[in-house]
């Protein structure tokens, strides 16, 4: 059922180390409950894509919940803050699930969730959905769209990003959905396979599709990189595995 009336804001959160951040919340007007949805932004950063994203599952019955991964950057937008991020090497690990745990426990401090809590990240947020199915609390089931660098070299790895988020596959505590596109490079389709490989050797709950004709980014609606046929099946598939684990 499509909920029409929704309120959005920008709300403060406690992130990593206690940090005051900017987060996007959009809810469904009515008391609930509702199960709840952290989005992890792409690479490009906290911009008006991620906030639509964050309004469509508020529309189809979620509270969700967008953090501002980038806002110690503070520089004028998100590709100013995105463009220090990675001349940096890339985004802080601890950091950056710091801040995804205290999306997910102000979602846990709101009267009108259900007590379910799923989180969802696309390209750089599908790596970071990986490492926080492995290693952050209260957290219900996961979708990685296109995450890149789950598999690492040790040439890829920094200081920022010390561990390939594939070497915890066996602390993954929640049901992990992966959406893919077959011209992908990162992650290519033999890294999908790895992937896929690791969690059957430790018998996670997991679900992979890869889709023809797509590549990076494929759910960016104001991007070329935009599959039509791959974004409308691939949202059926994250409704689909959302209404499954946290309704």
């Amino acid at each position: 059922m499509p909920y029409e009336a929704q309120s959005s804001e920008t709300v403060n959160i406690h992130g990593h180390e206690n940090d005051l951040i900017d987060a996007y919340l959009s809810r469904p007007e009515g008391g609930g409950p509702h199960p709840g949805v952290v989005v992890i932004h792409h690479m490009p950063g906290w911009d008006e894509a991620t906030k639509e994203i964050t309004r469509k599952f508020a529309h189809h019955g979620y509270v969700a919940i967008s953090p501002n991964l980038h806002f110690r950057e503070g520089k004028g937008d998100p590709y100013e803050n995105s463009a220090s991020v990675r001349a940096a090497g890339g985004m802080p690990d601890a950091r950056t699930m710091g801040d995804v745990q205290g999306a997910v426990d102000y979602l846990r401090t709101l009267p009108y969730l259900n007590g379910k809590v799923g989180i969802i990240g696309y390209c750089s947020g599908g790596r970071q959905v990986y490492l926080g199915a492995c290693t952050l609390s209260g957290i219900d089931a996961g979708v990685d769209c296109y995450g890149g660098g789950v598999v690492a070299s040790e040439s890829e790895l920094n200081e920022r990003q010390p561990v390939p988020p594939i070497d915890y596959t066996k602390d993954m505590k929640v049901p992990l959905l992966g959406l893919f596109g077959r011209e992908d490079q990162r992650p290519s389709p033999k890294a999908v396979e790895e992937i896929e490989g690791e969690l059957r050797k430790f018998g996670k709950t997991y679900e992979f599709h890869m889709y023809d004709d797509a590549g990076h980014g494929f759910f960016s609606v104001d991007r070329p990189s935009y599959r039509q046929a791959a974004a409308v099946e691939g949202w059926k598939q994250v409704f689909n595995w959302f209404e499954r684990y946290l309704r």
